[in-house]
């Protein structure tokens, strides 16, 4: 399927993050750009997929700006300023964050947690009220807006996180562990949850964490595993980006599951497996 790039939207630059004397993540790279394909809005799939313990979590909060990196650098596009290629470094709340918890308010109901997200919007009462119904009705909540989160089902309450966290940052979404401990329902959901996401503006870029493999490959345009490396032979006692998988190159982004994603699967396991 023929594409094209354009604007970076994600750099990361020799990133490092160590707790004291402890070294979590080092030297980690990648740049991802804006893929354009005619006929389409494609925002970015990208997944990242490793071994417990490589640093899945720690990168996760270095790009989200959750922790200061020791070294080197994340930078986003900078979508406000309307010139190309503008760039910033990450601040925390420029890339939403959803963590497995779903964590929400427990004292708000699903609407009034989708207002205070657009608190400092600088919008109407009616144009947020519009706004908040709109995607309600597109993600399946409409009948839930004035449930509480322990009303909620495990689905419903991702949702809900997703979309307060859209609100709140604008293009940037990093799901730690969405599929973890949902039944094949809500895995359903939270796919079309990403094709929402993706199908409504070409900058939208998901980044996630799974331990289900045919699930990145599945969903991904493009996939790193993280694992310690192994330099002159010796293994490495931190996390960084050991392989690549760019499914866009590979032909298989943007296609039903088949036999050449089965061959990917068993590459990318062999990786996390020497890693």
């Amino acid at each position: 399927m023929t594409y094209n790039m354009q604007n970076t939207l994600l750099y990361v630059e020799n990133l490092s993050v160590a707790y004291g004397d402890k070294v979590i993540i080092k030297d980690v790279n990648l740049v991802e750009k804006d893929v354009v394909r005619e006929g389409h809005i494609t925002g970015q799939v990208i997944a990242v997929v490793g071994r417990s313990g490589r640093g899945k979590s720690t990168l996760f909060k270095a790009l989200t700006g959750l922790v200061k990196p020791t070294s080197g650098k994340v930078l986003i596009a900078d979508t406000q300023t309307g010139a190309e290629n503008d760039a910033k470094e990450v601040q925390e709340g420029d890339i939403g964050f959803v963590d497995q918890k779903y964590t929400l308010f427990r004292n708000k109901t699903v609407y009034e947690t989708m207002q205070f997200a657009l608190r400092r919007k600088e919008m109407t009462t009616e144009e947020k009220h519009s706004q908040i119904m709109q995607y309600l009705k597109d993600w399946g909540l409409e009948n839930e807006k004035d449930q509480y989160p322990c009303e909620l089902s495990g689905g419903q309450r991702q949702r809900t996180a997703v979309i307060e966290q859209i609100f709140c940052s604008g293009h940037y979404m990093v799901l730690d562990e969405p599929f973890s401990g949902l039944d094949v329902g809500n895995i359903e959901d939270v796919k079309k949850a990403f094709d929402l996401i993706t199908a409504s503006h070409e900058f939208n870029t998901i980044i996630y964490s799974t331990h289900d493999i045919e699930l990145a490959v599945e969903l991904a345009d493009s996939v790193y595993v993280i694992g310690y490396p192994t330099i002159e032979g010796e293994r490495m006692d931190y996390g960084t980006i050991v392989k690549h998988f760019d499914m866009k190159e590979i032909g298989l982004a943007w296609k039903d599951y088949g036999l050449d994603h089965i061959e990917v699967v068993k590459q990318i396991k062999e990786v996390m497996l020497a890693s």
